[in-house]
Protein backbone atom coordinates (compact mmCIF):
# COMPACT_ATOMS: atom_id res chain seq x y z
CA UNK A 1 0.00 0.00 0.00
CA UNK A 2 1.59 3.44 -0.79
CA UNK A 3 -0.58 6.55 -1.74
CA UNK A 4 -1.02 6.00 -4.98
CA UNK A 5 -4.70 4.91 -5.43
CA UNK A 6 -5.72 1.36 -6.64
CA UNK A 7 -8.47 1.00 -9.74
CA UNK A 8 -11.24 1.06 -7.38
CA UNK A 9 -10.51 4.40 -6.64
CA UNK A 10 -10.13 5.29 -10.07
CA UNK A 11 -13.26 3.92 -11.88
CA UNK A 12 -14.92 6.35 -8.81
CA UNK A 13 -13.31 9.09 -9.29
CA UNK A 14 -13.98 8.78 -13.25
CA UNK A 15 -17.53 8.43 -12.02
CA UNK A 16 -17.56 11.58 -9.98
CA UNK A 17 -16.13 13.24 -13.23
CA UNK A 18 -19.04 12.21 -15.45
CA UNK A 19 -21.58 12.31 -13.35
CA UNK A 20 -20.32 16.50 -12.93
CA UNK A 21 -20.48 16.69 -16.55
CA UNK A 22 -23.74 15.60 -16.78
CA UNK A 23 -25.00 17.71 -14.08
CA UNK A 24 -24.11 20.74 -16.33
CA UNK A 25 -26.90 22.16 -18.93
CA UNK A 26 -24.62 22.12 -21.76
CA UNK A 27 -24.21 18.08 -21.08
CA UNK A 28 -28.19 18.28 -21.73
CA UNK A 29 -27.52 20.27 -24.91
CA UNK A 30 -24.99 17.67 -26.39
CA UNK A 31 -26.93 14.77 -25.55
CA UNK A 32 -29.68 16.12 -27.61
CA UNK A 33 -27.06 16.80 -30.45
CA UNK A 34 -26.30 13.30 -30.40
CA UNK A 35 -29.52 12.03 -30.17
CA UNK A 36 -30.32 14.07 -33.45
CA UNK A 37 -27.57 13.42 -34.97
CA UNK A 38 -28.04 9.61 -34.68
CA UNK A 39 -32.09 10.27 -35.78
CA UNK A 40 -30.80 12.21 -38.79
CA UNK A 41 -27.91 9.00 -39.74
CA UNK A 42 -30.84 6.23 -39.15
CA UNK A 43 -32.43 8.38 -42.18
CA UNK A 44 -29.60 8.09 -44.26
CA UNK A 45 -29.02 4.87 -43.73
CA UNK A 46 -32.64 4.25 -44.45
CA UNK A 47 -32.46 6.29 -47.71
CA UNK A 48 -30.26 4.12 -48.70
CA UNK A 49 -31.81 0.91 -48.53
CA UNK A 50 -30.52 -0.50 -45.33
CA UNK A 51 -33.06 -1.34 -42.50
CA UNK A 52 -33.10 -0.04 -39.07
CA UNK A 53 -34.19 -2.06 -36.19
CA UNK A 54 -37.60 -0.46 -34.58
CA UNK A 55 -37.88 1.92 -37.89
CA UNK A 56 -35.76 4.42 -36.10
CA UNK A 57 -34.21 5.26 -33.38
CA UNK A 58 -34.78 7.46 -30.12
CA UNK A 59 -31.26 7.40 -28.63
CA UNK A 60 -27.71 7.52 -29.46
CA UNK A 61 -27.36 3.92 -31.74
CA UNK A 62 -28.71 2.91 -34.36
CA UNK A 63 -29.22 -0.64 -35.00
CA UNK A 64 -29.36 -1.95 -38.67
CA UNK A 65 -30.82 -5.42 -39.29
CA UNK A 66 -29.21 -7.16 -42.60
CA UNK A 67 -31.27 -10.00 -42.70
CA UNK A 68 -32.87 -9.43 -46.07
CA UNK A 69 -29.90 -8.79 -47.26
CA UNK A 70 -26.70 -11.33 -48.08
CA UNK A 71 -23.99 -9.93 -45.58
CA UNK A 72 -23.98 -10.85 -42.01
CA UNK A 73 -22.64 -8.20 -39.39
CA UNK A 74 -19.45 -9.54 -39.01
CA UNK A 75 -18.55 -8.83 -42.92
CA UNK A 76 -20.59 -5.67 -42.64
CA UNK A 77 -18.33 -4.66 -39.83
CA UNK A 78 -14.89 -5.58 -41.81
CA UNK A 79 -16.21 -3.65 -45.19
CA UNK A 80 -16.58 -0.28 -42.64
CA UNK A 81 -13.49 -1.12 -41.09
CA UNK A 82 -11.48 -1.29 -43.96
CA UNK A 83 -13.53 1.97 -45.41
CA UNK A 84 -12.51 4.18 -42.22
CA UNK A 85 -15.78 3.56 -40.15
CA UNK A 86 -15.93 2.01 -36.72
CA UNK A 87 -18.98 0.04 -36.33
CA UNK A 88 -19.93 -3.26 -34.50
CA UNK A 89 -21.46 -6.12 -35.33
CA UNK A 90 -24.57 -7.19 -33.16
CA UNK A 91 -27.52 -9.77 -32.89
CA UNK A 92 -31.09 -8.77 -34.06
CA UNK A 93 -34.38 -9.43 -32.75
CA UNK A 94 -35.14 -13.54 -33.74
CA UNK A 95 -31.15 -13.85 -35.08
CA UNK A 96 -30.65 -16.94 -36.70
CA UNK A 97 -26.89 -16.11 -37.12
CA UNK A 98 -24.38 -17.19 -34.39
CA UNK A 99 -23.31 -14.28 -32.39
CA UNK A 100 -19.93 -14.33 -33.61
CA UNK A 101 -21.46 -13.63 -36.91
CA UNK A 102 -24.76 -12.02 -36.78
CA UNK A 103 -27.22 -10.10 -38.58
CA UNK A 104 -26.66 -6.63 -37.88
CA UNK A 105 -24.78 -3.39 -36.84
CA UNK A 106 -24.56 -0.99 -33.79
CA UNK A 107 -23.05 2.16 -34.29
CA UNK A 108 -23.61 5.59 -32.15
CA UNK A 109 -23.15 9.27 -32.76
CA UNK A 110 -21.65 10.28 -29.44
CA UNK A 111 -18.54 10.17 -31.00
CA UNK A 112 -18.87 11.97 -34.40
CA UNK A 113 -20.99 14.67 -32.09
CA UNK A 114 -18.16 15.51 -30.05
CA UNK A 115 -15.92 16.28 -32.89
CA UNK A 116 -18.48 18.85 -33.81
CA UNK A 117 -20.74 17.05 -36.52
CA UNK A 118 -24.14 18.37 -37.30
CA UNK A 119 -27.10 16.82 -38.65
CA UNK A 120 -26.56 18.03 -41.87
CA UNK A 121 -23.23 15.82 -42.20
CA UNK A 122 -24.74 12.91 -40.96
CA UNK A 123 -26.54 12.47 -44.23
CA UNK A 124 -23.00 12.37 -46.07
CA UNK A 125 -22.03 9.66 -43.05
CA UNK A 126 -24.95 7.57 -43.79
CA UNK A 127 -24.12 7.80 -47.75
CA UNK A 128 -20.55 6.52 -46.76
CA UNK A 129 -21.44 3.59 -45.30
CA UNK A 130 -24.42 2.40 -47.63
CA UNK A 131 -21.79 2.75 -50.27
CA UNK A 132 -19.61 1.07 -48.45
CA UNK A 133 -21.72 -2.04 -48.05
CA UNK A 134 -23.03 -1.83 -51.25
CA UNK A 135 -19.24 -2.39 -52.54
CA UNK A 136 -17.81 -4.60 -49.83
CA UNK A 137 -16.17 -7.05 -52.01
CA UNK A 138 -13.92 -4.72 -53.78
CA UNK A 139 -11.19 -3.51 -52.09
CA UNK A 140 -10.10 -0.66 -54.16
CA UNK A 141 -13.47 0.43 -53.83
CA UNK A 142 -13.28 0.73 -50.17
CA UNK A 143 -9.88 2.49 -50.43
CA UNK A 144 -11.51 4.77 -52.50
CA UNK A 145 -14.51 4.93 -50.02
CA UNK A 146 -11.93 5.36 -47.32
CA UNK A 147 -10.01 8.47 -48.86
CA UNK A 148 -13.44 10.12 -49.02
CA UNK A 149 -13.97 9.08 -44.79
CA UNK A 150 -10.33 10.59 -44.01
CA UNK A 151 -10.92 14.01 -46.35
CA UNK A 152 -14.37 14.44 -44.39
CA UNK A 153 -13.20 14.13 -41.34
CA UNK A 154 -10.12 16.16 -40.91
CA UNK A 155 -13.13 19.20 -41.03
CA UNK A 156 -13.40 17.77 -37.57
CA UNK A 157 -10.27 17.48 -36.24
CA UNK A 158 -10.30 15.06 -32.78
CA UNK A 159 -7.85 17.98 -31.37
CA UNK A 160 -7.11 21.38 -31.97
CA UNK A 161 -3.35 22.80 -30.92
Amino acid sequence: PGTQGGPLEHVIAGKAVAFGEALRPDYRVYMEHVVENCRTLGEGMTDGGLRLVSGGTDNHLCLVDLTASDITGKDAEQALDQAGITVNKNTVPFETRSPFVTSGIRLGTAALTTRGLQQEHMQTVGGFIVEALEKREDAHELDRIRKNVEDFARQFPLFTW
